[in-house]
């Protein structure tokens, strides 16, 4: 799950990190009176969107005077940002974060992750601030520090904190500014679940000052229930409508640009689903993995889920059962089937627990189902059918 900067920002100022000071707004009305909130007499301008890449679509703006921050945040609120990361249909910008303006000496990245590989957390640092880390990566190594660090309840030590900062070059009070900052991103990690903490850019202001200019947090959606507080932050305006209806069904499922819709159980056959389908010269609608023990109501949700795409030219469902029975999956989707008059190709292929059962319910539904004997059958004749 993610959730906005000024949210990421108050998470930070929560713990004690330094936060330059800002004000969101949700109506442009509201700005002549939380002003005074704020000091400064330059402010930046943010647009709130789940992406990055505002700036150069002119979602972050500096503003010299408080007349035209109205005037600019009233063009900014309900337009359409298309960055990197939205996508060509982009988001609409439906929150705004005013701050106060800092003045910049230097730009650092700092960022703290859950690093699955090595099952630690991992702190990556840099000289290169307000840059994208993945191209700094590629172009300029030597420019990022990658530590990683054991899970412990006292977090990292000194020597790993130290090794972590050392590319920044800081003086003795900045130092111990940079060190509180670490064990910051680690305990809410920690506390909250977080999957990622990314600063970007952490400035050093021309006064010596670190300050978190900009700041983003994702968190584990399988840890969410038990944090409340984050769930509550959650921004669904933000959210594919497909996705949110996915999760009210427990069902993970991430859309793609794709043509034929897939329903598989297990996240590792849905991927071998997707990559047989590219072989074949087509392309996945969307990621979906319906779990091991799904209900005939919850197969229901999901086929009508993928039906609801309307880029969805042809459906295949690939069922291995287990703890998932082929016939509760095969009922669910002849019921969805005929409530929503499957106008589209349909190829199953059924294996494991009450196969058979599952293919003469799609037998006797008298629907147009093509049945497969294996994956790559499968593959093969979805891919035929929407030729």
């Amino acid at each position: 799950m993610n959730i906005h900067e000024h949210q990421a920002k108050e998470i930070l100022k929560e713990y004690g990190a330094p936060v330059s000071k800002g004000i969101v707004i949700y109506d442009c009305n509201q700005i002549t009176k939380e002003i005074s909130k704020l000091k400064s007499k330059e402010f930046v301008l943010k647009a709130q969107i789940h992406a990055g890449g505002r700036g150069k679509a002119g979602g972050v703006k500096l503003i010299k005077n408080t007349s035209k921050l109205l005037e600019e945040a009233k063009k900014m609120m309900g337009t359409v940002l298309i960055t990197h990361q939205t996508g060509p249909e982009g988001k609409e910008v439906k929150r705004l974060y005013i701050e106060e303006a800092s003045e910049i000496d230097k730009e650092f990245y700092l960022s703290c992750l859950v690093d699955r590989e090595s099952s630690k957390i991992a702190f990556i640092s840099s000289t290169e601030g307000g840059m994208d880390i993945e191209k700094v990566a590629s172009e300029n190594p030597e420019k990022i520090i990658t530590k990683k660090i054991s899970l412990t309840a006292t977090g990292p030590n000194e020597k790993e904190i130290n090794e972590t900062i050392s590319i920044f070059k800081l003086n003795d009070e900045q130092k111990k500014t940079a060190e509180q900052l670490i064990k910051i991103l680690y305990k809410i990690i920690l506390e909250k679940d977080a999957s990622l903490i990314e600063i970007n850019p952490l400035i050093l202001t021309k006064a010596g000052k670190l300050i978190c200019l900009d700041a983003k947090m994702n968190f584990d959606d399988n840890a969410i229930f038990r944090r409340p507080e984050i769930l509550n932050l959650r921004d669904l305006n933000e959210e594919d409508p497909a996705e949110i209806e996915a999760s009210k069904y427990d069902l993970a499922y991430i859309k793609l640009n794709g043509s034929i819709g897939c329903m598989v159980n297990g996240a590792g056959l849905a991927m071998a689903t997707m990559d047989i389908i590219k072989l074949y010269g087509k392309e996945p609608a969307n990621f979906l993995d319906v779990g091991g023990g799904a209900s005939k109501e919850k197969v229901t949700a999901a086929f009508k889920l993928i039906l609801a795409d309307k880029n969805v030219e042809g459906i295949l469902i690939n069922i291995f059962g287990g703890i998932m029975r082929c016939d509760v999956l095969a009922q669910g989707v002849v019921d969805a089937a005929k409530e929503i008059n499957l106008a589209v190709p349909l190829v199953v292929r059924l294996a494991g627990t009450n196969f058979k059962e599952g293919k003469e319910i799609l037998d006797k539904s008298k629907l147009k189902i093509l049945s497969a004997v294996d994956l790559n059958d499968a593959a093969k004749k979805i891919v035929e059918a929407i030729n």
